[in-house]
């Protein structure tokens, strides 16, 4: 296990309140949080999203397979919970590269409708094709496959069209896909150029997307109402939220069609 080099995973618990993360993990998520104070939020409403987006594909539109690919680490609301909760049959399939959280994953996760494995998003044909996963889900059924905050470490935006499209390919009709990236498109000019100076010095992996090239991610799908918004106004349980501004951060559900 690296403890040099930060961690994606590691460092969203710790904005999140965790203890499973080392000082390399601190280290980078107060440089980001100095930049952009709002990260902390960001972590909170993000998970906030998933718990909504989940218990919409589960109580009313009757999933019951999910594929959550870059997982991260177990929190509170993990997807086999809040799903299994609602329809107790739900399988569920984690897949992620961190080996803390497959540490995890093999101390809390495993049972017979949920599993995990070893996998990364730009690979997609080998979590499609594995032995974990085929075991698990039922492909020519509709599933419900997660990305909550895992596209904007793929910079690329041309690359990741492809994985989410090679991956809703494999999916049979009447599936979501469930998805989140960071954005630049709510804060100020000022705080936009910092990010980006970290951006430049290789001290934040995270590719920020504006709304258009985030709804591409969702091309050939029908967006569930009401859209691409920040996460905070997706489908929002209480009037008191945070502004976009301080989530900074796009989500979307979509189906596809049948």
């Amino acid at each position: 296990m690296d403890q040099q080099t930060a961690s994606p995973a590691r460092r969203w618990n710790y904005w999140l309140g965790g203890k499973d993360h080392f000082q390399v993990d601190r280290d980078s998520g107060d440089r980001i949080a100095h930049a952009f104070p709002a990260i902390r939020v960001a972590a909170q409403q993000g998970r906030a999203f998933h718990g909504r987006a989940i218990r919409y594909l589960t109580r009313e539109a009757g999933i019951r397979q999910f594929i959550d690919i870059g997982t991260g680490l177990p929190a509170p609301g993990n997807t086999h919970e809040v799903a299994q909760a609602i329809a107790p049959d739900s399988k569920v399939v984690y897949v992620d590269n961190d080996p803390m959280v497959l540490a995890h994953a093999r101390a809390l996760m495993i049972g017979g409708t949920t599993t995990y494995l070893n996998g990364d998003l730009r690979d997609p044909a080998a979590i499609l094709t594995a032995e974990e996963l085929r075991s698990t889900i039922d492909l020519s059924r509709p599933v419900g496959i997660l990305l909550i905050a895992v596209l904007h470490f793929i910079p690329d935006d041309v690359r990741a069209r492809e994985v989410v499209r090679e991956l809703m390919a494999a999916a049979a009709p009447g599936s979501y896909l469930v998805a989140t990236n960071s954005t630049k498109d709510f804060v100020e000019p000022q705080v936009a150029a910092r990010y980006d100076a970290l951006l430049a010095a290789g001290h934040v992996d995270a590719w920020p997307r504006d709304k258009d090239v985030f709804g591409g991610f969702f091309d050939g799908l029908e967006l569930i109402d009401p859209g691409v918004v920040a996460i905070s106004d997706w489908r929002p349980e209480h009037d008191k939220r945070p502004t976009p501004a301080e989530v900074s951060m796009y989500g979307a559900v979509g189906v596809k069609p049948r």
